[in-house]
């Protein structure tokens, strides 16, 4: 081929005489910087390559992290893992060798992604999010992605979205709500973990969260100023009156004192939120994870309780009217997980009382089947949103768009093992979710998060809206 052939075949000198005459149209002061990325600009991006390893999350075990290569460059994402997987979400693939990280190794969702996944995607354009994940859900062909791993697809997913925001030169939460067909933005108020218990801590509280939520903040900025305050203050109450020894923290940062009763742990946290004078401006949550200690029809809030005095083995009817008087006595505005995850009888019962947001979790996991039944006998009116639990960030988008349709509120949350990828972040602000649930004020993979809807907010500027007292849609 000769050098005029070349040129003809690449159409070299239109797209450079273009390059030239728009860094003098521009009057750039770094012409040469100019027409390079001009030119690069000219070139549609593709996949070329995907690149997996095996990471630690914030529990040292094994997660998958991606690397996504364009012909522009490279984009990473990790995923989170949860402490207990549910039968109807999307499988975790792990190896199992209890020789290796006692089974939880992940190379097997690794090696899918580095030999399988990677070549059914290369060439692909990382704009074209849901072609991109129905290539790998169409390469795993099962149900609950548990050929691939769910950990694997929406390490992928993830990291192919990342990529799709950079080609089309706007932030993620902007692409992602391009996805979703939004137009605004929102900065969610978020749900700051600062009590843990149940199976999260080694006291004997039974329920798994206590939550402040900033709903009387202006800006994101100030709830999370709001949510630390708090938080070092409730350290200062918790030394008062258990010691210093009773400041340890859970896995997503919560206090842990040894407290024993959900009433002993809204007062400590009443306590703190009182010494900032943010008392009309917080609102309380709390998530039960009653799945935890239900025994066949029964509630045993003794569970992990030595001396169990048998006086606190509840039924269904009996964990209404403790809900009831709880919402009573605190400003308690949203309960998690109420009842067990197949109680559906006394969700429904307690969500017909309207006393506050009753959140999905382990009723729900994530799995659209589970939230259409569950709009259908109003079960509850709210979604735990797990992406980890879904597999892909086209089927998160419609899963968000179920709940909204249902008027309901949703709830982007965190998992337990985290990482310091902080994907929900730009989400929860794409897709308008309104709140956010990643932990406490406290340790680095959960102000990964935080820390990013901060910078959001500044990029936003004067058109930054937080969500604070339309936190969530009336039921």
């Amino acid at each position: 081929m000769s050098v005029q052939e070349y040129l003809d075949k690449h159409v070299l000198s239109r797209k450079i005489e273009d390059a030239v005459n728009a860094a003098v149209r521009a009057k750039t002061p770094d012409p040469v910087l100019f027409i390079s990325s001009h030119m690069k600009k000219a070139v549609p991006s593709v996949i070329t390559k995907v690149k997996a390893r095996q990471i630690l999350d914030s529990r040292g075990i094994p997660t998958v992290e991606v690397d996504l290569f364009t012909n522009k460059g490279m984009f990473r994402a990790s995923v989170p893992s949860g402490d207990s997987t549910g039968m109807y979400e999307a499988v975790e693939l792990r190896d199992g060798d209890k020789g290796t990280y006692l089974g939880n190794a992940v190379t097997k969702a690794v090696k899918n992604i580095n030999e399988k996944i990677s070549e059914a995607l290369v060439g692909m354009d990382p704009t074209l999010q849901p072609q991109i994940d129905q290539a790998m859900i169409d390469l795993d062909k099962t149900e609950k992605k548990s050929e691939l791993g769910a950990n694997a697809i929406l390490a992928v997913s993830i990291a192919a979205c990342r990529a799709g925001a950079a080609e089309k030169e706007v932030p993620l939460y902007k692409h992602i709500a391009d996805l979703s067909g939004k137009t605004n933005s929102i900065l969610p108020v978020p749900a700051f973990t600062v009590i843990s218990g149940g199976k999260h801590s080694g006291n004997s509280m039974p329920i798994q969260d206590i939550m402040i939520l900033p709903t009387g903040a202006g800006r994101f900025e100030e709830a999370l100023q709001m949510g630390s305050e708090i938080y070092h203050h409730l350290k200062a109450v918790i030394t008062e009156k258990y010691g210093a020894n009773e400041c340890n923290v859970g896995e997503d940062g919560g206090f842990t004192p040894n407290i024993s009763s959900v009433r002993e742990g809204l007062d400590i946290v009443l306590e703190a939120i009182s010494r900032t004078g943010y008392n009309e401006r917080i609102k309380i949550g709390i998530d039960v994870a009653a799945t935890d200690f239900c025994i066949g029809t029964k509630y045993d809030l003794e569970f992990k309780s030595p001396n169990k005095s048998g006086q606190n083995f509840k039924s269904g009817e009996d964990m209404v009217q403790m809900y009831r008087e709880l919402c009573s006595g605190y400003p308690i505005a949203s309960i998690e997980d109420p009842f067990d995850k197949e109680d559906w009888e006394h969700s429904k019962r307690f969500c017909s009382l309207g006393l506050c947001q009753v959140v999905g979790d382990d009723l729900l996991m994530s799995n659209p089947k589970r939230i259409e039944r569950a709009i259908h006998e109003s079960a509850c009116n709210s979604l735990l949103l797990k992406i980890n639990q879904i597999g892909t960030v086209t089927d998160t988008v419609e899963v968000v768009k179920m709940a909204k349709e249902a008027h309901w509120g949703v709830v982007v949350s965190h998992r337990c093992g985290e990482t310091d990828d902080s994907f929900i972040a730009d989400l929860a602000v794409a897709l308008g979710a309104g709140q956010i649930k990643a932990g406490a004020p406290c340790r680095g993979e959960r102000l990964a998060k935080y820390n990013q809807l901060l910078r959001i907010e500044e990029e936003l500027g004067d058109q930054a809206v937080y969500a604070g007292e339309d936190w969530r849609p009336s039921c």
